[in-house]
């Protein structure tokens, strides 16, 4: 039975009561523990530069050169916190609602209330630590709306947030890292979880260099890893990103929640062509100021500029009267898709929407005339005055979009299409952030417990800080607690021979296969069939033939798949093929999770659960709760149900009209 210990009493002293009540490990016993985090993006970094400065021993491993690179700099958009600073109505309350209604009542109203809570500490946290957020003409830090909500609680750094959080929580940890308090671990990748008497007790990780084989002991360890949206091989995801930590933990009996909840960003570069790794996200925070648009006649190959103004279908605003271009993601995305399958899309492939800035443009450069006292400024004026106040919300998004496409998003509308971009699942946690084996947690995207069906945009970030900041320092203790007798457990223990001649079988076995397709050629097969039949819309008929013919794919890969090199060395290829094997069985675990789930919530579309007006349509009855799989071996896995119960806020059929 899956027990996730949230505590009793009123929804707003929750948190509070469990941080006056948790076990304590005092400070000299800190010093007596080790702690070992995957993954230093934002969850990782902060993690581990918190509980390092509490006294605990932590040793950080990350598969890049630098924790600089860890892909949370994509998140540029900003960062939500209830601090209500533009006086317009905002509340910790109205962020948990928020947020609950945006994953369509999909989520923990406990875990959710407890990020909104905690949300007002991390921007004073960043602040305090140097995070250079935009500020209003009087100094006070500046706000800006995003998808899903009605008020300004979006807190940014021009168009590059995530990358200056990073930078915060990278200082942190390197001022652990220097005092010795952590030890960092780059260019290393966790293969498996040692499990000694049912817990947590180390890892085995690969060094990406030498290519040689490490075992490291844990009172702890911490997945702090990420998403696994490249299972859809183009998506807005860094191209190492993966699944393989969360992976190799649901494999060794952490259960894995909500599979199938991926979320589609609807605001990203389109595809090219068969040549591209990735996609390009431009952030959601351009839909603040951006209109989007697109001909009321179909296939209009006019140049956009040269559609009139009575000519164009601002249809977000026309179908959402009430958030217009801010409605959730999941629905911004699935009326781009529905106007482009009608015939209505723009630009070569016909399968792009426009975002223009025009109307902004202008509207910042009369403010800036008045500002001046112009009130006979002349349109070229204004144009020009308003393109240099755009220029400084969003500047480094306009630069990245004209390197892109070669052209000029100043003088003509971008053009954008929805593109995978985050995912809701992840391992199953607690309160605690614990998975089902004991003395191992998920934090930040790594685990399913805070965004539902949904995720609100700039609402990645808060959590990966949430976690790692302020959520994990206390649960930690919780459990360590009662670990204060173990004593390292030594190398040469059973179980880590065992793992670790496990993971060498698997790297000898790709290695030998010798085949004659890259591990790349795999990877777009399985893409293809997740984004055709497991993408923005799913039905039961293409799920049942995307879970046959992933199965096919799965043991073509283990019969043909071509790694040059040698696995003694660095090698690239070795790297990937193991993180596609392990994509080759979540993906699969995605369509039986979707096909399962018979009712649309959030990104989970499934045709056959619609309205009349074609938005998703829940059933509560039946699908109110978290999916937690538990892995039975290879193609086999056992649903159980975490009950979701909402005494706060009650399931209504979600209306952004």
């Amino acid at each position: 039975m899956l027990n996730a210990k949230i505590p009793a009493g009123p929804l707003e002293t929750k948190w509070s009561k469990y941080k006056s009540t948790v076990k304590l490990v005092n400070p000299a016993n800190k010093r007596k523990l080790e702690v070992i985090v995957i993954g230093t993006g934002l969850a990782g970094a902060s993690a581990a530069a918190s509980l390092a400065e509490l006294g605990y021993k932590v040793k950080a491993f990350c598969f890049q050169d630098s924790p600089r690179r860890a892909h949370s700099i994509a998140a540029q958009g900003g960062i939500n916190a209830a601090k209500n600073y533009q006086n317009d109505g905002d509340s910790v309350f109205r962020l948990f609602y928020d947020t609950v209604k945006g994953g369509d009542y999909r989520s923990r109203e406990g875990n959710v209330y407890r990020l909104a809570e905690v949300s007002a500490s991390i921007i004073d946290q960043c602040v305090a630590q140097g995070v250079p957020f935009a500020r209003e003409y009087g100094g006070l830090l500046s706000n800006r709306s995003f998808g899903g909500t009605q008020v300004q609680r979006t807190f940014y750094a021009a168009g590059q947030t995530g990358q200056q959080l990073l930078l915060g929580a990278y200082s942190a940890l390197q001022r652990q890292v220097a005092l010795g308090n952590v030890k960092m671990y780059n260019r290393h990748e966790m293969l498996d979880i040692v499990t000694v008497d049912g817990k947590a007790r180390g890892i085995i990780a690969r060094d990406l260099v030498s290519g040689k084989l490490e075992r490291h002991f844990g009172h702890a360890v911490l997945l702090c890893s990420g998403g696994y949206g490249n299972v859809f091989f183009l998506s807005t995801n860094a191209m190492g990103s993966n699944v393989t930590a969360a992976w190799k933990a649901h494999k060794r009996g952490a259960y894995f929640g909500n599979p199938c909840f991926t979320q589609i960003h609807p605001t990203c570069i389109p595809v090219s062509g068969d040549h591209q790794s990735k996609l390009t996200l431009m952030s959601e925070s351009l839909r603040n100021d951006g209109r989007i648009w697109v001909p009321k006649k179909k296939d209009d190959n006019r140049k956009a500029t040269d559609i009139p103004e009575e000519e164009r279908d601002y249809y977000l605003e026309r179908r959402y009267p009430a958030f217009g271009n801010l409605v959730p993601r999941d629905v911004a995305s699935r009326a781009a898709k529905e106007r482009c399958d009608e015939g209505y899309g723009v630009g070569a492939s016909k399968m792009a929407v426009y975002l223009d800035f025009a109307e902004a443009i202008l509207r910042y450069g009369k403010i800036e005339a008045g500002k001046k006292g112009d009130d006979n400024a002349g349109k070229e004026e204004i144009i020009k005055l308003g393109k240099s106040v755009v220029a400084e919300k969003y500047g480094n998004l306009f630069d990245m979009y004209a390197k892109i496409t070669g052209e000029n998003p100043y003088e003509t509308p971008m053009r954008i299409y929805p593109a995978v971009h985050y995912t809701m699942g992840g391992l199953w946690v607690d309160y605690e952030l614990m998975t089902t084996v004991p003395g191992l947690y998920a934090l930040g995207e790594a685990n399913f417990s805070d965004h539902g069906a949904n995720r609100l945009g700039a609402s990645a970030l808060m959590q990966g800080l949430a976690d790692g900041y302020f959520v994990i320092p206390y649960t930690i203790g919780n459990y360590l607690a009662d670990e204060l007798q173990t004593k390292p457990i030594p190398l040469d223990h059973p179980a880590f021979v065992e793992t670790e001649k496990a993971v060498q079988d698997q790297l000898d076995k790709l290695m030998s296969i010798k085949g004659q397709h890259s591990v790349d050629h795999f990877h777009k097969a399985l893409g293809k069939i997740m984004w055709d039949k497991c993408g923005m819309a799913r039905n039961e008929k293409g799920l049942t033939e995307a879970i046959g013919e992933i199965q096919a794919l799965r043991a073509e890969f283990w019969q043909n798949v071509r790694i040059p090199g040698s696995q003694h060395e660095f090698n690239p290829e070795l790297e990937k093929a193991g993180r596609v094997a392990d994509f080759l069985e979540l993906g699969e675990l995605m369509c039986k999770d979707a096909l399962q789930r018979k009712e649309s919530c959030g990104g989970h579309f499934r045709e056959e659960s619609q309205t009349e007006e074609g938005e998703a349509k829940r059933n509560d009855d039946n699908f109110s709760f978290v999916a937690a799989w538990e892995y039975k071996g290879p193609g086999s896995s056992e649903l159980h149900k975490e009950a979701l119960t909402f005494d706060i806020v009650h399931p209504t059929q979600r209306s952004y009209k």
